[in-house]
């Protein structure tokens, strides 16, 4: 597929799991994929295999927490291509499990910075980007808990909740223009956050971050039209953010 040709996509958590995958997939559509995460090593195995898929990339080392160095990508884009046409907002933050009063202080803000107020730096940061783009488009990996908000997930699921509230309110505020702003759920996947959550589940029962990517990644597609919308993976289903 070239549905991303010469589309300028940006990634972020693409050092492993469904960011690693979605970057790659997008880089093997055509895409150039500015790739972020904080270990280095991944992104070097990330441009190698884009490179081998024939694709191009630009590796960002950043701690998506230092907002400044958010906004310094944000000019750097800017001054070199001016738009942005893809943003897939992926790096999260499990935190920890437990009973809502036994939250460490220090877990429940890191929590909040990385799956809220990242996201937050990183709309602030590209909506300019976005709306210089023939068909801007941006997805933010949520999930489901958002909603179910099950026991031992409060920091998870609330960040998550919050997240998608936001989303909801920056697209309404769009809805007007070709940009186009969604949420994908992607359900249980075998990724190292999701056997640090559930230790005892067999992850051969899980699908791989390979599988989920190419669902992602065509919710950047110029042809993607829907907008304030969940995409359900397990499910296939779209329903109203």
């Amino acid at each position: 597929m070239t549905d991303l040709a010469g589309k300028i996509v940006l990634v972020t958590g693409a050092s492993r799991g469904i960011g690693y995958q979605a970057a790659l997939e997008a880089g093997r559509r055509g895409a150039h994929v500015i790739a972020v995460a904080r270990t280095v090593g991944g992104l070097e195995d990330l441009d190698d295999a884009i490179k081998q898929a024939g694709g191009s990339g630009t590796l960002v080392p950043l701690d998506l927490r230092e907002g400044d160095s958010i906004d310094r990508l944000g000019r750097v884009i800017f001054d070199r291509w001016g738009h942005l046409d893809g943003l897939i907002g992926n790096a999260g933050q499990l935190g920890v499990i437990t009973p809502v009063p036994h939250l460490d202080v220090k877990d429940f803000d890191t929590a909040f910075a990385v799956n809220v107020t990242a996201n937050y730096r990183l709309i602030r940061s590209m909506d300019l980007l976005l709306r210089q783009s023939e068909a801007g488009r941006a997805v933010f990996v949520s999930s489901s808990l958002s909603h179910s908000a099950s026991a031992y997930w409060g920091a998870y699921a609330a960040s998550k909740a919050a997240l998608e509230a936001l989303v909801k309110s920056y697209a309404s505020e769009l809805i007007s223009t070709p940009v186009r702003i969604n949420v994908f759920w992607p359900g249980a996947v075998r990724t190292a956050m999701r056997a640090k959550a559930m230790p005892g589940e067999d992850p051969e029962t899980l699908p791989k971050p390979a599988e989920v990517a190419p669902t992602l990644v065509d919710m950047i597609t110029p042809g993607f039209a829907d907008t304030r919308m969940i995409y359900d993976y397990p499910t296939a289903s779209l329903i109203p953010l």
